[in-house]
């Protein structure tokens, strides 16, 4: 176009990488008088840039603040300039507010800086802040250490973005790593200058005498990355501080840790407190023992004694990468000798993978779900994920060679490689992954100098991110590269820590390494395995072999024992693994569910970990597999197709033994299901109780029809009718794996058979049904404890004779018991005839102040005298205060105290009758739910310790893996148990205030003295 300024078209604008076009055409077009090059030099220079446009701004702000500048920018020097500030406009910022040192810095190019010169330059910039009367005040000190830092920073990524700009950034990393950590060793240790200054001077709190400064010995030692010198470009620098006195000095110990703990807080102020010049980065002390909460400098003695005695095993994973970074640099170093050993020992310490699992969890917990998947370092295949495996396999086999003892990722890294510990191809990939993030991370952060590992998504972030690391053409390019190194970081972290377990116990010659036998147990039992041995055996027989079966559990392992290891109990997971495995053997859709179904292998694996009865189980019905590929398959079938079923088997087999045993298989294969869908989290615990209610209806209702088939082959001809009522939480249909069933048989004759044997036949039927439902392979147990008379009746009664008992000689407590009751299998007429008499005796007209007494009292007497002898109650779920007792009868006091008047209340089902008792007013909906709360929880965590062990208790036990089992079926974050016993104790704690205030009225120790 004639009339564009100067000739520069928008086409050679855009080329340039320039986005807002027209705009950046004016502005170049006014530069280019004030510049020594010409038109084609000056889009050349910001052809380099990363983000023209930022650039732009940049060196315009620049050249309008410092003129003269212009001078200086040659075709090369004004390149450097667009390559650094089009990467980091921060750093423009920086130059625009202090641009001393840049016309050298362009002209010389980037340069990776040396400790000796990094700590010279941070030095004389602080000791030039003196003023006239030779102290250093800490705002002029922490001035000029901040921007004689940056400078410095400056030159080192001026140096990284040439070698990037050549398609050297991944090969320059390691280089440019080591120079950042120079860097910030110096910047720590001029600020540790001016903090003794500063306290000299009296600039902060009361002066310190020369030679109490002069006896006070600090040292600074690095953990993390800058320990590793790996460090990036905005990071926290972990560090620790010790401090002891010069020897013959007159400084007591409390008066040197009080000098040492104000030169730290100093110190730690000069890097990282709001001044006049911006922060550099955290200096973070919180890896120092007892966290936040411990003292801020120890005394060597102190440390090493709090790491010999008390530390936990992350804290020795932190110790790894420990170096003296500044200060007393021998007192620093006498420190990282004094913890060598600790450190290659903690792997043979109690609880180290669960040390190890925590300190992996925790730089996690606290990432937005949004932030997740899209970080570089804390997402799944990230830089942690690469960090965790390399140091947890050097303080596996750390203990056993000296060749492993390294501070750095990729040099551990190598060593593991050399070593035999890691694949070599495997180890070249990741070291290339690794570098590849850490190049991504550094270009992140460097742009707006602060601490980032979130991926941009949006066109323009990829677009100036590609252009800056040099990994890539287009940000499409470098989106689909980041995303094939995150898949390959994984699969990695899986095969470098578990193939080579394969390759111990399989002796398979075509893999590239055999770990040794005391290698392959040391790294089973760092990932969570008790059994070692063990876990060699049913690896072993899992994998050895030429066969098909042995070659697929070769290939799928390593992701397995990842999974295995997540659950509770991974010994155990392994042992029923195997299991299963050969008990479908023969079956061709196994092997290849788990090949092509990665859910349903997660979900198996997630089920033989954490679940023993589900394990148990699913042994006696190994095709149940096959239900994890679809939820469909994992939610309770209906009751009407479930009796459908069970009357089907009933009416075809043989004999009446042959009936009961496929229909308890029939029973089995639905709790199974029950339970693997629970774990699974594909159902809860409320369609849990629909599933066990349907089940064990059904087979009722088949054994029954079993026996009067059996009967009626034998020519016997029935003289009563029989019918079952469920009581307790089965009358209510709020059944947990735990859980009871209760019943109460009743009869009724059908002819005129003399009432004593009428009465030896039915029970004679109720014994028969007793035998019959027992399965030798699952319990299944028929409790009739809740009827009339517990123990001390007749194990059946007829429906005349349990009237005249309820209406004769009842106790209130027996009318309680009635108010769950409710017909569940045998003659439904009879059922219903049950339970109208049962309305006449659980709702009653009038329920006087002397029966609601008893009901307090009987309750009193229940909370002393059936707590088990030495059980804390305050952990037993069901008869502590605030447990499941506690809040049903409540209810029931509700029920029996107003049931005939409001029929909303006559209903078998806790939560139901307690919402119908919020409706009519008879409790407060706050007090309501903090009662159904309790309920809810105390019924889930007693149905998941059943799942978990496979055995029933009603205790909330203390033993941290059964609390982990329990909080990992539920569905709780890892290794957070105390949440577990915290949220029991505060739901129950205020259950127990509703209760003793709405059913006991109050408590008085005269009227209830039995309870505790």
């Amino acid at each position: 176009m004639a009339d564009e300024p100067r000739g520069l078209k928008l086409a050679e604008v855009a080329r340039a990488g320039f986005q807002e076009l027209t705009g950046s055409r004016d502005g170049l077009a006014a530069l280019l008088p004030d510049l020594p090059v010409s038109q084609d030099e000056l889009l050349r220079a910001f052809s380099a840039a990363a983000d023209s446009d930022a650039a732009l701004i940049r060196v315009r702000d620049l050249l309008e603040r410092h003129p003269a500048i212009a001078a200086d920018l040659g075709a090369e020097t004004l390149r450097r300039l667009c390559l650094l500030v089009g990467a980091s406009p921060a750093l423009g910022d920086f130059f625009v507010r202090h641009p001393a040192g840049l016309a050298e810095l362009l002209g010389e190019g980037g340069a990776l800086v040396d400790a000796g010169e990094a700590q010279a330059a941070l030095l004389d910039a602080v000791a030039g802040a003196e003023h006239a009367g030779g102290a250093v005040p800490a705002e002029a000190g922490w001035t000029a250490l901040r921007v004689a830092y940056r400078r410095q920073l400056a030159r080192v990524m001026l140096f990284d973005l040439e070698r990037a700009a050549e398609g050297r950034a991944l090969e320059s990393f390691e280089a440019v790593a080591a120079s950042l950590s120079v860097l910030a060793a110096a910047a720590v240790e001029a600020s540790l200058t001016v903090a003794r200054a500063t306290l000299a001077a009296g600039l902060s709190g009361p002066p310190v005498r020369a030679e109490r400064l002069a006896a006070t010995r600090l040292a600074v030692v690095a953990m993390g990355k800058c320990g590793a010198e790996e460090l990036n470009v905005v990071s926290d620098v972990d560090v620790v501080f010790i401090a002891e006195c010069e020897e013959d000095s007159e400084l007591d110990t409390d008066g040197m840790i009080r000098i040492a703990t104000r030169l730290a807080t100093e110190t730690m102020r000069g890097i990282h407190d709001p001044g006049i010049e911006p922060p550099l980065w955290q200096l973070d002390a919180n890896l120092r023992p007892e966290g936040r909460h411990g003292a801020l400098v120890r005394t060597l003695g102190s440390m090493l004694a709090y790491y010999d005695r008390w530390a936990k095993g992350w804290e020795f994973q932190a110790l790894l990468k420990a170096r003296p970074l500044a200060g007393d640099l021998a007192l620093g170093a006498e420190f990282v000798a004094g913890t060598r050993d600790l450190v290659w020992s903690s792997s043979s310490r109690e609880d180290f993978v669960g040390s190890v699992q925590r300190m992996r969890e925790r730089v996690t917990e606290h990432i937005a779900d949004d932030d997740l998947e899209v970080q570089l370092k804390l997402g799944p295949g990230g830089l942690r994920d690469i960090e965790f495996s390399v140091q947890l396999l050097q303080l596996v086999h750390g203990q056993y060679t000296e060749r492993l003892h390294l501070r750095g990722t990729l040099p551990a890294l190598r060593a593991l490689v050399d070593g035999g510990y890691v694949a070599r191809s495997d180890g070249e990939r990741l070291i290339a992954d690794y570098q590849f993030l850490r190049v991504l991370e550094h270009r992140l952060q460097l742009r707006e100098l602060r601490r980032t590992a979130i991926m941009p998504l949006d066109p323009e972030g990829l677009r100036v991110l590609a252009r800056a690391s040099g990994l890539a053409a287009t940000g499409d390019e470098l989106l689909a590269a980041w995303g094939r190194t995150k898949r390959e970081v994984r699969e990695l972290h899986l095969k470098i820590f578990y193939a080579p377990l394969l390759s111990a116990v399989a002796a398979l010659p075509e893999e590239e390494l055999v770990l040794g036998s005391d290698e392959a147990r040391a790294r089973l039992a760092s990932i969570g395995f008790r059994d070692p041995d063990g876990a060699m055996r049913h690896l072993t027989a899992l994998t050895r072999g030429t066969k098909r079966r042995a070659r697929i559990h070769r290939n799928l392992l390593p992701v397995l024992l990842q999974w295995l290891a997540d659950g509770t109990d991974p010994d155990y997971g392994l042992i029923a693994f195997r299991r299963v495995s050969e008990a479908n053997s023969e079956a061709p859709w196994y092997l290849r569910l788990l090949r092509d179904g990665t859910e349903a292998a997660e979900r198996l694996t997630r089920v033989l970990s954490s679940s023993r009865f589900a394990a148990e189980l699913l042994e006696t019905i190994p095709d149940a597999v096959a239900w994890l590929e679809r939820d469909a398959l994992l939610r309770p079938i209906g009751l009407t197709t479930l009796l459908e079923e069970m009357r089907a088997l009933a009416s075809r087999r043989a004999t009446l033994d042959e009936a009961a045993a496929a229909l308890r298989t029939v029973h089995r294969r639905e709790v199974l299901r029950l339970a693997m869908g629970r774990i699974t989290g594909v159902i809860d615990d409320p369609e849990v109780a629909v599933g066990l209610d349907s089940a064990h209806t059904a087979l009722l209702d088949g054994l029954l029809l079993a026996l009067g088939r059996a009967e009626a082959a034998a020519g016997v001809t029935p003289n009563v009718a029989l019918a079952l009522i469920g009581m307790g939480r089965y009358g209510g249909g709020e059944m947990g794996f735990a859980s009871d069933i209760d019943l109460i048989a009743v009869y009724r004759p059908l002819t005129d058979v003399a009432p004593d044997a009428a009465a030896r036949e039915a029970i004679k039927r109720v014994s028969e049904l007793r035998r019959l439902v027992s399965d030798p392979r699952f319990a299944v147990d028929l409790d009739f404890d809740l009827r009339p008379e517990g123990k001390n009746g007749p194990l059946a009664r007829s429906l005349d004779a349990s009237r005249a008992y309820y209406e004769r000689w009842s106790v209130t407590w027996e009318a309680q018991a009635l108010l769950r009751a409710r017909p569940v299998a045998g003659d439904p007429a009879l059922g219903a005839a049950f339970i109208e008499l049962a309305d006449e005796i659980r709702y009653p007209a009038n329920f006087t102040e002397t029966q609601t007494r008893e009901v307090r009292r009987m309750k009193a007497r229940v909370e002393a005298e059936r707590l088990p002898r030495g059980a804390d109650p305050t952990r037993h779920l069901k008869l502590g205060p605030g447990g499941v007792s506690d809040v049903e009868w409540l209810v029931q006091l509700l029920q029996l105290r107003h049931g005939a008047a409001h029929p909303e209340l006559r209903t078998v089902a806790t939560l139901t009758a307690l919402a119908a008792a919020v409706d009519r007013e008879l409790i407060a909906p706050d007090d309501a739910e903090h009662l159904a709360e309790s309920w809810r929880f105390a019924s889930s965590v007693r149905s998941a310790l059943k799942l978990w062990n496979g055995r029933s208790s009603d205790a909330l036990p203390t033993d941290r893996n059964e609390l982990e089992g329990i909080a990992n079926v539920l569905g709780m974050p890892r290794r957070r148990t105390s949440e577990l016993e915290e949220r029991w104790f505060a739901v129950s704690r205020r259950a127990r205030g509703v209760v003793e205030r709405e059913f006991f009225g109050y408590v008085d120790e005269q009227e209830f003295p039995e309870l505790p």
